[in-house]
């Protein structure tokens, strides 16, 4: 395993799109909000197939040092010690795996892998290895989730009976958006599975449960797309003007009962393609005693209810507060609102703590593992029209 250099922790990213340097900002935030860890990133170098002014100008923005058009050059490298990992889907097994397997330390974006079975490679070759690892679940990260996961785990609530989960969007919602390999099952692995539901269940299960059993039904809302005007097209990109429409080969949309390994039963409800809602991301639990509930729209907010009769109880909204969670690295008071990508400084700063101290912090490809059986599982339950037994997990760092 390669280690720091001094207190210095030596960085390539591979993949310099949005979440690339996303990533890349996160770690040069450390400092800041911060201070008190012992080590400092150094962006060394980047690999992007991509050569276009704007990934250039975006990488000499960071201080990136050097360019590889190929991702197995930047993992060769003997001056890194941490890999970044936010290419597409179809890359993320054979770059986390390589980076584990030469030493560095791996920060894989969600779904680590395409199905359990990579995502389970991962997971063999960081614990062989002995490096830390990061996964990219960010909402658990919100200061009123960490503050909600405490009120459940903590029985305030009394015994969990149910809980709902849903993560909504609109990104998809254009029948002219572009067909991109997020719509195609080789590049992708699944669609709205793996990247709504897969932070879906990561958030279930840190403040509940883990899902035990699953019935799960999945739609395709927009059969066909246009072909993209270009490969470096997101999802967000309209297609090309006249072009050909191609089938769209994995699901918009899936809804599904889970039992959880608590008792309790949980509803989940996702879809890419619902005009009106951007990044409506909610989960609401209920006991036998209270209730929480909190909206990623407002992130500073945790609805509650709680020490209260059993019936005409009322909610209250609570402002998350420095010491509540992370807050208190960003903001002095509460009120103050945080964003996206504070969320992903927080997980920046748990990896390097974890890479400081050898102990795992945050969550971890072992998380990324755990959401990934709960996905295979939603497909099967859909493909076959049955309840389907999740996979057993374990190793979980939370």
């Amino acid at each position: 395993m390669t280690a720091a250099r001094g207190s210095e922790l030596r960085v390539g990213v591979v993949g310099l799109g949005w979440m690339g340097r996303l990533h890349s900002r996160s770690l040069l935030r450390l400092p800041f909000h911060y201070p008190g860890l012992p080590l400092t990133a150094r962006l060394v170098a980047y690999a992007d197939p991509a050569d276009d002014a704007a990934t250039t100008a975006a990488a000499g923005a960071l201080g990136f040092g050097e360019r590889h058009s190929d991702w197995s050059d930047l993992v060769a490298r003997d001056d890194l010690d941490l890999v970044c990992v936010t290419g597409p889907n179809a890359t993320h097994r054979d770059v986390a795996v390589a980076a584990a397997r030469s030493g560095k330390h791996v920060w894989v974006e969600k779904p680590a892998g395409r199905s359990s079975a990579e995502t389970r490679e991962i997971v063999d070759a960081v614990d062989a290895a002995g490096v830390q690892s990061a996964a990219g679940f960010n909402y658990r990260n919100a200061p009123a989730v960490e503050h909600a996961r405490e009120l459940v785990r903590g029985g305030r609530i009394g015994r969990v009976e149910h809980a709902a989960v849903r993560f909504s969007s609109d990104y998809s919602a254009h029948p002219d958006g572009a067909l991109t390999w997020r719509f195609r099952n080789e590049p992708a692995g699944s669609g709205v599975l793996g990247d709504l539901v897969s932070h879906a269940v990561d958030l279930l299960r840190y403040v509940v449960a883990d899902a035990h059993e699953v019935v799960a039904d999945t739609a395709i809302f927009i059969a066909e797309r246009p072909e993209p005007v270009s490969a470096a097209a997101s999802h967000f990109s309209r297609g090309a003007e006249g072009a050909a429409r191609l089938p769209v080969e994995n699901e918009d949309y899936v809804s599904a009962l889970l039992r959880l390994a608590d008792g309790s039963r949980a509803t989940l409800e996702s879809s890419r393609t619902e005009v009106g809602d951007q990044c409506a991301y909610r989960i609401e639990v209920h006991g036998t005693e209270g209730a929480v509930s909190w909206d990623y729209r407002r992130m500073g907010e945790l609805r509650t209810c709680l020490d209260q009769d059993f019936q005409d109880a009322a909610w209250a909204t609570l402002l998350v507060t420095p010491g509540m969670g992370e807050l208190g690295a960003f903001q002095p008071g509460a009120g103050n609102a945080m964003s996206f990508d504070d969320l992903k400084v927080i997980e920046a700063a748990r990896l390097v703590d974890s890479i400081a101290s050898g102990t795992p912090r945050g969550a971890t490809v072992h998380d990324a593992l755990a959401a990934a059986r709960t996905v295979d599982a939603l497909r099967v339950s859909a493909e076959e029209r049955r309840w389907a037994a999740v996979e057993t997990t374990g190793g979980s760092h939370d």
